[in-house]
């Protein structure tokens, strides 16, 4: 830069720079005598100050090496640029608000050997301020962040990071190391398949919801896959990173809980089995609130079975007669009937877990359980459902056993471990004075039907011909009753079928039951007569019988072969009609060969009637605790059990006694005594 003239004689004219935006000032010489400084520069710094050395002249606002600068530019003509330099204030003046410039310095030529220095200035404390401020924003984040990565590292053993859509984006090593899953394969939603199956529905559900509404804070808890091949619960926690009002990702945490799940499992646990018991009275009651309480909690499936023959006296050598009475089946699976009466072998694991008191746990292939470790019935339930371990748990109340809870696990779920047993141990332990309550009321009803099984008998085992007989007490009585069923061979080889229910529930019920029971054994093996006239001379001879009100009602048949198949020669006294199901499924109540109760006089004689016996159908005798409810017509009972038997055409006989105990509703009240004679098929 030069010019021939100027302000103090340099002939520069400097005027031309007053309305630059920036400050000047031009200092001339070697002592750096200013000489011209405009009004930005002025109002940085000081008034009009020229004719003295730059130092001099601000010299409250020297900068750092600010003679040094001017010098070298002078010296060599290089130019020099300060950036956002801070002012430096002496004099013992206020610095709480301190400012910063971007100076630059150049030589000016003013004549031969005659220089000067240019310097432009620039203030930028507000930049400067602002820079700082950001800068002291992303420290404060930065510490945040360090301090939660620290808590995060001390509180959770997985973190997370997804995309604002919930997809992870970021390499996991703490995921990787927990689950043993592989980036390539959790990447994105790869994540959900270590999840259980059966929490996997309800956690897209959570996530999805919590990613659209952007809320706050994520919270969830599901079962994980771990690199050991077990599944344990683990809290999530997610928040999302936002700016500006806008999500821009997710970052969360899984924490391991299982010991504290289990503890409050445990505890939820007991505090439900103790509430199931509180409000009831009767054995079977209780047991089967408890398996609701079980399944699915702990297992897919549970069966408590009561032990109704401690003796095995009602078929000989059999240690065991057990009665399934309640059940409970997750869902999805296929149901088990509640009610089934099994007898038991010496070496079947129920009975082992019975005389050893503690709970026998057995595993097997799926659908595949041992031919020894559960009653028939519950064997092909196990196998249809692909069960693949059962544990059999004693009841021990007062140091009795009066039954034994099967638990089992299906499909891919694990077998109950031990914890979960002992756990089943501690449930029945809390319920134990409620279920000694009803453990006396059992015990006495129990003798009272070791009475009652001592007078019924097995039907006999004839070729062709399958006949099942099935007793259920009420549970709402201790005291036996009259309800009763015989079958046997007569002289003519002919087999017969009987049932009969003598009014009362008492033991003098029961005593009358047994005395008719056998008048008409003796009276049918004495003549091989009609139906009819057997039930004829047995209401003469109950004429003899020491209480002159007693009445009961009967069916008598024979089943006699005929025309290469059979038919039922039949007499039916006050009882509820026969019904007879084809194999495909038709039923129908066979009304003919009705007479009055037998204890009323009649002088006549009663009639029979013969009916076919097509192949493969079914003959069912029941007592009327089957069909009768308080304030029914007996019209709508009979015709719910035809529907459920005609259902049932085509399953054993034993499990159609069995289902039809079941899915008829019982009221308690009454005994009920079933007895069902299956066809061969046709030919």
């Amino acid at each position: 830069m030069g010019a021939d003239d100027g302000p103090g004689g340099s002939g520069l004219a400097f005027e031309v720079l007053d309305p630059a935006p920036v400050g000047v000032a031009v200092a001339r010489g070697p002592d750096h005598l200013l000489v011209y400084t405009n009004a930005v520069y002025r109002s940085l710094f000081a008034d009009e100050r020229t004719g003295m050395p730059v130092e001099e002249a601000f010299a409250e606002f020297v900068q750092v090496h600010f003679r040094e600068q001017f010098d070298r530019v002078y010296a060599t003509g290089e130019p020099f640029v300060s950036t956002a330099e801070p002012e430096c204030v002496v004099g013992g003046q206020d610095s709480s608000e301190e400012r910063f410039f971007t100076s630059s310095l150049s030589r000016v030529v003013f004549g031969p050997g005659d220089y000067g220095v240019l310097e432009v200035v620039i203030e930028v404390t507000e930049q400067v301020t602002a820079a700082r401020r950001i800068e002291a924003i992303a420290e404060e984040r930065r510490r945040i962040l360090r301090r939660y990565e620290s808590l995060m590292q001390v509180s959770a053993q997985i973190i997370w990071v997804t995309t604002r859509d919930g997809y992870v984006h970021e390499p996991s090593p703490s995921w990787a190391r927990i689950t043993g899953q592989p980036w390539e394969e959790y990447r994105g939603e790869g994540w959900l398949q270590m999840v259980h199956p059966e929490d996997r529905p309800a956690t897209v559900r959570s996530w999805s919801r919590a990613v659209s509404r952007a809320t706050d804070a994520w919270d969830h808890v599901y079962r994980l896959h771990t690199a050991d091949g077990s599944y344990r619960h683990f809290h999530l926690r997610a928040v999302p990173v936002c700016e500006s009002g806008r999500v821009l990702e997710w970052v969360g945490s899984c924490t391991d809980i299982e010991e504290e799940w289990q503890e409050q499992r445990r505890q939820r646990l007991l505090d439900s089995a103790a509430a199931a018991t509180a409000q009831l009275s009767s054995l079977e009651e209780m047991l089967g609130a408890l398996s609701d309480v079980i399944v699915p909690e702990l297992a897919d499936g549970c069966g408590v079975y009561l032990i109704t023959d401690l003796t095995g006296e009602r078929h000989g050598a059999a240690p065991f007669i057990v009665e399934r009475l309640a059940t409970a089946v997750r869902r999805g699976l296929v149901p088990l009937a509640p009610y089934s009466e099994e007898q038991l072998d010496e070496g079947n694991a129920f009975v082992m877990a019975v005389r050893r008191r503690r709970p026998l746990l057995q595993t097997f292939p799926a659908g595949s359980p041992p031919p020894d470790l559960a009653p028939s019935g519950t064997r092909a339930w196990l196998t249809a459902n692909g069960a693949n371990s059962m544990l059999i748990l004693p009841v021990v109340v007062d140091g009795a056993v009066p039954a034994v809870v099967g638990v089992v696990s299906c499909g891919d779920r694990p077998a109950i471990n031990r914890a979960d047993i002992t756990l089943l141990g501690n449930m029945f332990g809390h319920a134990h004075d409620a279920l000694s309550r009803a453990i006396r009321f059992q015990r006495t009803q129990q003798v009272a039907l070791a009475l009652q099984y001592s007078l019924l008998v097995e039907p006999p085992r004839l070729p062709g011909l399958r006949i099942v007989a099935r007793y259920q007490a009420s549970p709402s009585a201790a005291e036996v009753g009259g309800d009763w069923y015989d079958s046997f061979v007569l002289p003519d080889g002919v087999p017969v079928m009987v049932i009969g229910d003598v009014s009362g529930h008492d033991l003098s019920a029961a005593v009358l039951m047994s005395q008719l029971r056998n008048m008409l054994r003796a009276l049918a093996m004495d003549r091989c007569e009609p139906p009819g006239e057997i039930l004829t001379r047995l209401n003469v001879a109950m004429e003899s019988l020491s209480s002159d009100d007693v009445t009961a009602t009967c069916v008598f048949g024979r089943v006699e072969e005929w025309n290469g198949g059979h038919r039922l020669r039949y007499a039916v006294a006050g009882h509820p009609p026969p019904l007879l199901v084809t194999a495909q499924g038709h039923g129908r109540f066979l009304e003919g060969a009705v007479s009055p109760l037998l204890g009323l006089p009649d002088d006549g004689t009663r009639a029979s009637e013969a009916v076919p016996l097509p192949p493969g159908s079914t003959l069912l005798l029941y007592t009327d605790g089957l069909v009768e409810r308080s304030g029914e017509h007996l019209d709508l009972g009979l015709g719910r059990l035809r529907r459920v038997a005609e259902s049932l055409a085509a399953e054993p006989v034993d499990t159609f006694c069995d289902h039809l105990l079941s899915a008829l509703p019982f009221t308690g009240l009454d005994d009920i005594a079933v007895m069902a004679l299956r066809l061969p098929p046709a030919p």
